[in-house]
Order: structure tokens, then C-alpha cells, then sequence
């Protein structure tokens, strides 16, 4: 197997960060012309999304379309799929995952918003980037830092930021997809209590690890959610 160049590295991260860059400015302006409303299914909030960015970049493709859940399908662990197409009510969170219109970046990015203004939901939605920042900071100040131990940290700032965190991981690499069944994980590939290797590290395939840091803040007790992804080790 060849193993990539500098040149190769360069642009692959290069696309990396122009993926999220195009997906923040997608989400930018999904809010600011208010396409997340109460009244909408999730699948025609979809549809809007797909339909912006395709005006404001015709080579996105029509398909795949953006994930939207919404209300208690927000707690969902991120790569399980909700069962109904919901109606969005007043006061739901919304989670957007871009992720899938930027596929050939090799990108994922997801944020939420908030149909409302009930106080709990808006402090989960002030909380979500300021835990993934200081995760972020966390993962830049340690070397080296296990999979493990950024999971631990993530888990512990949720904890006292007054959540709980979602799921059974943090992020993943950058080429990683959730796997069918549980027993196939490759404990390597995800920022999870299992991954016991340095996150900066060369993969098997001769490529410079990149990470997906994936923020999920769950209310268990009132059944609300939110998440938060995005590039860990680049801007």
C-alpha cells in the first residue's frame, strides 16, 4: 500500500476544513431565514436545508438529504436512525446533521437549535459549544491523549455543566461510519472508553489520524437533547 505524501495530507486536510466551513455557513443562514420552525416535519426541514445549499452552491448534491430529529428523538445516541418523521412542537430542540451533504469532504457536522424559548433548552444549547470547546482545549493541551482519556474528560465536563453526555463515544475519525452491530466497533476509530491509543498517530493506512468530535448532551430526566460536532484536531 503507497503510502500518501505530504501534498496528498495537505490537500486532504485542507478539504476537511473547507467542509466545515461551507456547513457553518449553511447552518448560518438556515437560521437566519428561520427554516427550523414549529409546524414543519423533519423531512420538509430537510428539504428546505437541501434546497438552500443548493442555492448557494449548486455542486451540492441532491441526495443524501440533511439527518434532522427533533423533540425526544434528540436524545437518540448519534447513527440511530428515528422511526417517525415528527411534527416540530414549540420548545423542541432541533438537531441538523449536515454531515451528509458534505460526504465528499470527508467532513461531519451537525449543530441544533431551539423551537422556543423554554429556559432548560436554551441553557443546553449555550452549553453544547462550550463543552466542545473545552473538550477541544483539552485534546491541545494533553500529549499524548488516548481515545479513552478525551472520552473521560467529555464526560466529566457534561457531568458538571449539569447533563449527561449521549451515547457511547465522542467522536471518530474523520473516515470512520458507525458500524451495523456493535460487536464489529473498531475501539481504535472512536474517541470511546475502549480506545486506548494516542488519537495523534498515523492510521493503518499510512494517514495522519483527523478526529470528529462529537458533543451529545442528553436531560434524561426531561427527555430533551442536543448535539454539537464538528473537526477536533483542525480549525
Amino acid at each position: 500500500m503507497a503510502v500518501p505524501d505530504r501534498m496528498d495530507e495537505q490537500l486532504r486536510a485542507l478539504g476537511l476544513v473547507e467542509g466545515q466551513r461551507a456547513a457553518r455557513a449553511l447552518f448560518s443562514e438556515v437560521t437566519a431565514r428561520g427554516l427550523i420552525a414549529p409546524g414543519w416535519l423533519e423531512s420538509e426541514v430537510a428539504d428546505r436545508i437541501r434546497e438552500l445549499a443548493r442555492e448557494m452552491s449548486p455542486r451540492v448534491p441532491r441526495r443524501p438529504l440533511p439527518v434532522v430529529r427533533s423533540g425526544p428523538q434528540c436524545v437518540l445516541p448519534g447513527g440511530q436512525e428515528p422511526t417517525d418523521d415528527r411534527v416540530i412542537e414549540p420548545d423542541d430542540l432541533v438537531i441538523a446533521d449536515l454531515g451528509p451533504m458534505f460526504a465528499g469532504y470527508g467532513t461531519a457536522f451537525a449543530r441544533t437549535a431551539v423551537a422556543g424559548q423554554d429556559p432548560d433548552r436554551l441553557r443546553l444549547l449555550d452549553d453544547l459549544p462550550r463543552v466542545f470547546t473545552a473538550v477541544r482545549e483539552a485534546f491541545r493541551a494533553e500529549l499524548p491523549m488516548t481515545g479513552a482519556a478525551l472520552y473521560a474528560e467529555a464526560r466529566t465536563l457534561a457531568t458538571k455543566a449539569g447533563w449527561t453526555l449521549g451515547g457511547w463515544h465522542a467522536g471518530r475519525l474523520t473516515d470512520a461510519t458507525p458500524p451495523a452491530r456493535a460487536d464489529a466497533v473498531r475501539a481504535e476509530a472512536w474517541i470511546s472508553p475502549d480506545n486506548d491509543r494516542p488519537l495523534r498517530r498515523t492510521t493503518d493506512g499510512g494517514r495522519q489520524a483527523h478526529w470528529v468530535l462529537e458533543i451529545h448532551l442528553v436531560d434524561e430526566h426531561r427527555g430533551f437533547g442536543g448535539a454539537y460536532t464538528g473537526l477536533l484536531d483542525l480549525a
